[in-house]
């Protein structure tokens, strides 16, 4: 029931593999449909680059991406199901062949079909500070006002700041890098917002060991980033050795309160900042992704090994009874996020599979189709406000489901070719650039940064 959208995934039926099916398989060989003869296919070695399956795979795919670009570009009417365009949503709705809730939906579907991408300027005082350094991540924080990047230094290490939305306006996109830049040697390899004096006040940083130095987990002032004057405190900046973090999350649970954990290999720390008290949580495998519940002291876990559970706060890890819930993937789970009322958890994993659990039953409850993941470290995003899920696979596709059916409602090929070292990072928010803000979608890839607003 999802249309047009089903066809960007069907696999590439390029002339190519649709002319060579009547063909036999020859194994060590390559039909070209265009030359109507065999290749032989060869190792790839010395950077010679002769036909390989990789280079005939990759070929396949750049077509394919240049392709989807083209119809995004050219195709003005979009449609949210099959047979679903504006007037004819419109006009069913008038028969009543469409309640209001299915209405709702549907229009937003549509919405979310007619983002275009534009590309956003970024301004900074000092331009040549991001005119080379790629983008590796961007997280936004709760009021989508500001903009936490972290980019790969080409001579090694991340350089990181932050960048204000507040210019994030149509027709002309403008956003602003502020002046201090931070770099660190070290590789960063999780990241969160922290409300630490107020909501999103600091920026909660994990970085790898290398050589003598250990890991560390870094909490700085968002204040830093900002042009400072001598006289400004820039609030509480302290730094906990902690060995090899793969992920982090902060408490935002009043009987957690100022407490952060880290997920590392083997075990779980959850540190108070303010007293410096920790717990530890021994686990049975590397912990790849955390987050804590609003409402219970609970902290969900997802681990390499497929297991995602949770621990109760309150348990101060004495005997065997701090796993409160326990779930199963077939594979390293990459993201966790708890849903609003605390009843639905969405987990993906390395395998590609999306999965919607509840946590009452610990039944899944759906799947959402057609994420592409084979050893990467992805995030998901889910935005129950706006119904739709979210999520940039290995092949640097964006997919956006329906949250409510997991229908694919879109495939946003990257604009820049595909490459393993070139995964976009995104930001959905429903108010992009602070209160006023209109929904939309940010895309960093290479130095670039786009958005996809509604229309």
């Amino acid at each position: 029931d999802s249309g047009h959208v089903d066809d960007d995934e069907a696999p590439s039926t390029s002339s190519g593999t649709a002319g060579s099916s009547s063909v036999p398989d020859l194994p060590g060989f390559y039909f070209d449909p265009e030359k109507k003869r065999y290749f032989r296919l060869l190792p790839g070695h010395n950077n010679c680059n002769p036909l390989t399956k990789e280079s005939i795979r990759h070929k396949e795919m750049e077509t394919k991406r240049l392709q989807l670009l083209e119809e995004e570009d050219k195709q003005k009417k979009k449609i949210a199901r099959m047979g679903f365009n504006a007037s004819s949503l419109l006009q069913k709705s008038k028969l009543g062949f469409l309640n209001a809730t299915s209405y709702c939906r549907l229009a937003h579907e549509l919405r979310v079909s007619c983002m275009q991408r534009k590309k956003v300027q970024i301004q900074s005082s000092d331009p040549s500070a991001l005119a080379s350094d790629r983008f590796n991540l961007i997280l936004a924080d709760t009021n989508s006002d500001r903009l936490f990047t972290v980019n790969d230094v080409k001579v090694g290490g991340s350089k990181y700041g932050i960048i204000s939305l507040r210019g994030l306006k149509t027709p002309s996109l403008k956003v602003h890098m502020h002046e201090n830049l931070y770099f660190t040697n070290r590789k960063v390899n999780s990241v969160c917002w922290a409300s630490l004096n107020h909501l999103d006040s600091h920026i909660l940083l994990c970085l790898m060991g290398i050589a003598e130095t250990p890991g560390c987990a870094t909490l700085l002032p968002a204040s830093l980033f900002v042009s400072s004057h001598p006289g400004d405190r820039p609030g509480m900046l302290c730094s906990f050795r902690i060995p090899g973090a793969w992920s982090c999350a902060w408490s935002l649970n009043i009987q957690a309160n100022n407490c952060f954990s880290t997920g590392l290999s083997r075990r779980v720390l959850v540190t108070n900042v303010v007293t410096g008290h920790r717990q530890s949580f021994g686990t049975n495998s590397d912990v790849l992704a955390q987050q804590f519940t609003l409402m219970a002291p609970l902290l969900f876990n997802g681990c390499r090994s497929g297991e995602i559970f949770a621990i109760d706060l309150r348990c101060r890890n004495q005997g065997k009874g701090w796993k409160a819930t326990r779930l199963f993937h077939d594979s390293a789970v990459t993201s966790v996020q708890i849903l609003q009322e605390e009843q639905n958890l969405m987990a993906s994993d390395m395998a590609g599979k999306i999965k919607l659990w509840d946590l009452r039953t610990t039944k899944c409850l759906r799947q959402y189709e057609g994420h592409v993941n084979e050893y990467a470290y992805l995030p998901l995003h889910v935005h129950e406000e706006e119904g739709i899920v979210v999520a940039v696979g290995q092949d640097c596709y964006t997919r956006i489901w329906s949250f409510h059916d997991a229908c694919l409602l879109r495939t946003i090929p990257s604009p820049h070719p595909t490459s393993k070292s070139d995964i976009p990072s995104v930001a959905f928010s429903s108010r992009l650039g602070g209160f006023r803000g209109a929904p939309g979608l940010l895309m960093a890839v290479q130095q670039d940064l786009y958005c996809f607003a509604y229309n």
